[in-house]
């Protein structure tokens, strides 16, 4: 089974992430922060990774504790899910529209955490969420999942229909990356015969 579990308490956040790379898409899903809820579902839906996501946050102070300790929990849970990565496509890629909106993204599960963000936002909150968060959110969990990840914006203009888009192209990235490939017959897909170091 290729499943993770996250338990991350701190005096900021009490989190706990489950995780199946095998999934159908399912989610359980309460931040805090309705529209990062609303995201991290679009990411379970579009790349079939059963996400349950539960976070209690000092809201109260602000957004960011929350939203990066989920994201560094939520990395923690796909790479234990992954293991040692035999068998994997370990790459995946994806045009996302939505509506005005392109966005691309690549990726690449090499144990190696790098993040290439080529997007940005006119408004400062979607719903209540801060929107210099986004970026964040995916450097946390391209840091812990050990994910080369590119982020980019093509064009776009309406703030919800270019992060919705970034999500949904992550997710079906992520699922292509994700899979296991036969043909491989459970190699590790690296001449170094390991990913990561």
């Amino acid at each position: 089974m290729r499943t993770g579990r996250i338990e991350r308490n701190t005096a900021e956040t009490k989190i706990l992430v489950e995780v199946d790379l095998d999934g159908s898409g399912t989610y359980d899903v309460a931040t805090g922060i309705g529209f990062l809820d609303h995201m991290v579902e679009q990411f379970a839906k579009h790349s079939l990774i059963d996400v349950v996501l539960k976070v209690e946050g000092d809201l109260h102070v602000d957004q960011h504790h929350t939203t990066e300790d989920s994201a560094l929990a939520l990395g923690q849970a796909l790479s234990q899910a992954l293991g040692d990565k035999a068998g994997i496509a370990r790459y995946g890629h994806a045009y996302s529209p939505m509506d005005e909106t392109l966005a691309r993204v690549a990726l690449d599960i090499s144990g190696r955490p790098y993040l290439v963000w080529k997007a940005g936002f006119s408004q400062e909150k979607l719903g209540e969420w801060d929107t210099e968060l986004i970026e964040h959110w995916f450097h946390s969990v391209a840091q812990t999942a050990g994910i080369t990840l590119h982020c980019e914006l093509l064009y776009g203009q309406n703030n919800h229909h270019i992060c919705e888009a970034l999500y949904k192209g992550f997710a079906r990235a992520m699922r292509a990356a994700v899979e296991v490939d036969p043909r491989k017959g459970g190699a590790i897909p690296s001449t170094k015969g390991q990913l990561g170091g």
